[in-house]
């Protein structure tokens, strides 16, 4: 391009001047731009090693090197959000960690409770079944030698016993000691399921007899006694002396002409050995609760 005078040819030098001045500037500043870019990361980086202490020193000297105060402020604006957004999602992993953390502690606690709870259940079940198991036991032990319940059924024991009596059988006593004249026991009937409830007359190795008058010969002696209803009509095969043997006893029922007892073959003499136990006590009808005698 041709230049009309020297004058213009002086005017553009000033311009290119001028230009390659602005181009060197804007180049420098570009250069302090990166340089505080660079400064900046290993800040960032020295930050996580050495602390906060550091890094504020750091930011003091870069703050001094800086030539306007705008960049400064930025920087610092910037850097404070950078550390705030830092700091919150440190905060946020540390909530996140904690809320692990308590989740399972909270599960772990669950676990320990869980497991004395489940001792537990095994442990009271199996102190039920021991429980259930000794209170068979003891019935089966009170039922087989202490004694049990047993209902009259029918009228050979009146006016002592009324059929529907409920009475309690005393299985107990005599494992130590022989029965005696007039208590009430229970005896099987030919070892059928048929049980009898009579009252003992002749003891063993006594004589009894039944005389034609209807009273009860012992060894040839009137049997004092007041438990008959009636006056007995019918001696049975009592009607001649009979002899008890070793452990043998004469029973009747209070009701003598309506019992069917040892005056008849089918019942004959009662063995001690069959003899279940003693009626001790009624326990129904409740208006004649009491002892029996």
């Amino acid at each position: 391009m041709p230049f009309d005078s020297e004058e213009k040819r002086s005017d553009f030098n000033k311009w290119a001047e001028e230009m390659s001045y602005e181009e060197e500037k804007e180049i420098k500043i570009q250069e302090k731009l990166q340089l505080k870019e660079q400064k900046k990361a290993e800040r960032l980086a020295k930050k996580k090693n050495k602390g906060n202490d550091s890094s504020e020193k750091e930011m003091n000297e870069d703050e001094k090197e800086e030539t306007t105060v705008s960049l400064e402020k930025e920087d610092a604006s910037n850097n404070v959000s950078n550390d705030a957004s830092e700091s919150d999602s440190e905060n946020i992993d540390n909530e996140k960690d904690s809320d692990f953390d308590e989740s399972i502690l909270i599960s772990e606690k669950e676990k320990v409770e869980r497991k004395p709870e489940e001792v537990n259940i095994v442990k009271e079940l199996f102190s039920l079944v021991i429980y259930i198991g000794v209170v068979i036991l003891i019935c089966y032990l009170i039922i087989t030698f202490v004694g049990q319940r047993t209902t009259v059924n029918g009228h050979s024991m009146e006016n002592t016993l009324q059929d529907g009596d409920n009475l309690w059988i005393d299985k107990f006593t005599y494992h130590f000691k022989d029965p005696k004249r007039f208590d009430i026991i229970v005896f099987p009937y030919q070892d059928e399921d048929v049980y009898y409830i009579k009252r003992i007359i002749g003891l063993p190795g006594e004589t009894v007899q039944i005389a034609p008058d209807g009273s009860i010969l012992i060894d040839g002696k009137i049997l004092a006694e007041s438990y008959g209803k009636e006056v007995i009509f019918d001696s049975g095969t009592a009607s001649e002396p009979r002899t008890l043997g070793e452990d043998e006893y004469f029973v009747l029922g209070d009701n003598r002409n309506d019992s069917r007892d040892s005056r008849w073959a089918d019942v004959g003499n009662i063995d001690k050995d069959n003899i279940v136990g003693r009626a001790v006590f009624r326990l129904t009808p409740f208006k004649n609760m009491g002892k029996l005698d």
